[in-house]
């Protein structure tokens, strides 16, 4: 009998050595996937962030969701109550000639501000105001010389 509890006991050992192999194959695994799901897990959250910036902007920044068109120019009307007409000037160069050809438009704008006839102005885009009126005067740049 003295055999058999020899060769359970050795059974017993190389079947703990196994076992001990065994969960040295199964810890590393659990390793691999837990730095798998950390990976993972960092790329999701790394894309939310970068998904909701896109969408609303940074943390820093949540009222602006993008810039709006600005133009600077010179009021050639105050006539109206609380609107003035803006006189843009810019340099096209022109697509066959190469010349540069000075062109004008006139914008009307709300002004809260005061503006007179020859301010320098800066202008943004707004929401319809009224029929023609979708810009807004934000900073007289340069009073008028009297």
């Amino acid at each position: 009998m003295a055999k058999k509890k020899e060769g359970t006991e050795e059974v017993n050992e190389s079947a703990a050595a196994e076992t001990a192999d065994a969960g040295s194959v199964i810890d590393s695994a659990l390793e691999t996937v837990a730095t798998a799901v950390e990976v993972a897990a960092e790329a999701i959250s790394e894309g939310v962030e970068k998904v909701a910036n896109a969408v609303g902007g940074d943390a820093k920044s949540k009222t602006s969701f993008g810039r709006r068109a600005e133009r600077i120019g010179v009021v050639s009307s105050d006539k109206m109550t609380k609107t003035v007409v803006v006189r843009v000037d810019r340099l096209v160069k022109h697509p066959v000639y190469r010349k540069y050809v000075r062109k004008r438009k006139k914008f009307m704008a709300h002004d809260e501000m005061g503006s007179k006839i020859g301010d320098k102005v800066r202008i943004v885009e707004t929401r319809p105001l009224s029929a023609r009126k979708r810009w807004r005067v934000v900073e007289i740049i340069q009073k008028a010389e009297l």
